[in-house]
């Protein structure tokens, strides 16, 4: 899920006296294309991917490499992405019949997993929630001192746990919509006695506020309007109602349950296999179809923009709704990539909770026994992954919870913006010196939206494409390189950062190394990366002489 632009945040927890915060570097614009750019030449911390094409890969062939898109929908007649899909030349389109018999009819780009021929799931539950109904028939009258076995004392504790994190989820999202709401009903009475749709800060600066709620509302959008015109900031505020809103009716009620009317499979069954439908783009592809721009958007059309590898096929696979993804889904569409030739997995989604890691796990495993890569968005709470939990993970973990092994082909990847300062690692982003491999850029990254149309994003949802894109743009010239040579390879390419980094812990502000919060220490960098792959390439035809 991305994180809500600041904007979002501070109206969410509007009141009086106003609140207000300074101006950061993500309330700026960077330069198009930032994200492949160079820090040297450009000015902007991006990975070099446009210096590596013209320096070392200009005239040299490669391969296509297939990258799956793990996510909530791609709009496969995007102008930027239609020629770049992955097609099942085994499937013939539209007879309604499995040719290839892999158990998956008419899979032309990839599958749905959250769907069937009646109908496609739009919204969803977070996972606390589905956790909790799950519990509170066996919990909910219980006490402290109820008898219970060790595992049902633990499994209380839990619950009790899970009841704490939703009311007070609930809680913030139920203020946040009152608040968004309250503001734009008074936003819009201002605008009435003004007399017009587009104000500039004068205007407001000139309007005689009727009450005390009024100056309020007037005091905080003037600053606001010095960063951005009115009617960005009135869609931010119109996206902002409509976020909570979407948490007060689906994501954090617990009598909501999409699932049985709009699936139809044995949900109990973590191992069944072949449900779903072949509509990859869904109900609302927004945020998929913008990570597969960022994947690889056509470099060479001179439209929109330019995706980070240039011969790619992206498969499209459809798992997460609105809301949090479930681990029977995570878990198929893994499988279904990689018994369908993915090479590279970009997952930009997580949770806090894990319903069945076990099945997640054995997905997985199986996706590093095939020599797949898997890049994951460390996620957008600010938080540090080596104390917070965030699922799926490279951790295989037992019943109770210990650690058993780990993905080495995995690469969990945190957001960075386009200064090279103390605000570089993104305010959203989580982090963890053991948990976090890179960072990469993950602010206002400008992609694909469906409808051949163009669209700002802020999260690590953008990062990990980065960094996918940065993997299919070496593997598809060095095919022969595993998996983990290609990971190692982008490990040991990043740009290191000298000086310390702003993050929040605990709600303190403080600084930081990079490499205090991150395994590598540094931002992915495409020229460096193509550089160590051609060296560790002729080592290794030395070596074979």
């Amino acid at each position: 899920m991305n994180s809500l632009n600041k904007i979002l945040y501070t109206l969410a927890i509007f009141a009086l006296p106003l609140i207000s915060f300074a101006q950061s570097a993500e309330d700026e614009s960077p330069v198009a294309n930032w994200q492949n750019l160079d820090l040297k030449s450009d000015g902007v911390f991006g990975i070099s991917t446009e210096r590596a094409y013209k320096e070392i890969l200009k005239g040299k062939r490669s391969s296509p490499i297939i990258v799956a898109v793990i996510d909530g929908g791609i709009d496969t007649e995007h102008e930027d992405l239609k020629k770049v899909l992955w097609i099942n030349q085994k499937e013939i389109p539209g007879n309604g019949i499995d040719d290839d018999k892999n158990g998956y009819i008419d899979d032309i780009h990839g599958w749905n997993f959250i769907g069937s021929p009646k109908a496609n799931i739009h919204y969803d539950n977070m996972e606390v929630i589905r956790l909790i109904n799950k519990l509170q028939p066996k919990y909910a009258s219980a006490l402290n001192s109820t008898p219970f076995t060790e595992e049902e004392r633990k499994e209380f504790q839990t619950y009790k746990k899970l009841v704490t994190d939703y009311m007070a989820k609930l809680q913030s999202a139920q203020i946040g919509l009152q608040n968004t709401t309250m503001i734009k009903k008074y936003l819009d009475e201002i605008l009435a006695k003004m007399g017009k749709d587009n104000p500039t800060a004068d205007d407001f600066g000139d309007y005689k506020a009727a009450n005390d709620v009024e100056s309020q509302v007037v005091k905080f959008i003037k600053p606001e309007l010095k960063k951005r015109d009115f009617k960005k900031f009135y869609d931010e505020l119109k996206d902002g109602i409509k976020y909570y809103d979407t948490q007060v009716k689906y994501h954090l009620n617990v009598d909501f349950d999409p699932r049985k009317d709009s699936v139809g499979d044995d949900y109990a069954n973590s191992n069944e296999r072949y449900y779903g439908n072949n509509n990859v783009k869904g109900p609302d592809a927004e945020h998929g179809t913008h990570v597969a721009g960022i994947v690889g958007a056509i470099r060479s059309n001179d439209l929109g923009i330019k995706g980070v590898a240039d011969n790619v096929k992206i498969m499209a696979i459809r798992t997460v709704p609105d809301g949090d993804e479930r681990d029977k889904d995570v878990a198929n569409s893994i499988r279904y990539a990689v018994d369908n030739g993915a090479k590279i997995l970009n997952m930009s989604f997580g949770k806090a909770y894990a319903w069945d890691k076990k099945v997640v796990d054995e997905a997985v495993r199986h996706a590093i026994s095939k020599g797949v890569l898997l890049v994951h968005a460390a996620g957008n709470d600010g938080k540090n992954t080596e104390k917070e939990d965030n699922f799926p993970n490279r951790l295989f973990s037992d019943s109770t919870g210990v650690t058993m092994g780990t993905a080495q082909g995995w690469i969990e990847v945190g957001a960075s913006g386009w200064k090279n300062d103390e605000e570089l690692v993104a305010s959203f982003s989580n982090y963890g010196g053991k948990t976090v491999d890179v960072f990469a850029p993950g602010v206002k990254i400008n992609s694909t939206m469906p409808g051949s149309t163009y669209k700002e994003n802020d999260g690590t949802s953008m990062a990990a494409p980065v960094v996918s894109g940065l993997a299919a743009m070496i593997w598809s010239h060095y095919p022969h390189f595993t998996a983990v040579q290609i990971k190692d390879i982008i490990m040991n390419s990043v740009v290191k950062v000298d000086q310390k980094v702003k993050i929040k812990e605990e709600g303190d502000s403080k600084k930081v190394l990079l490499s205090e919060i991150s395994v590598s220490g540094g931002i992915v960098n495409a020229y460096n990366a193509l550089q160590l792959a051609e060296k560790t390439n002729s080592t290794a035809r030395v070596k074979s002489k």
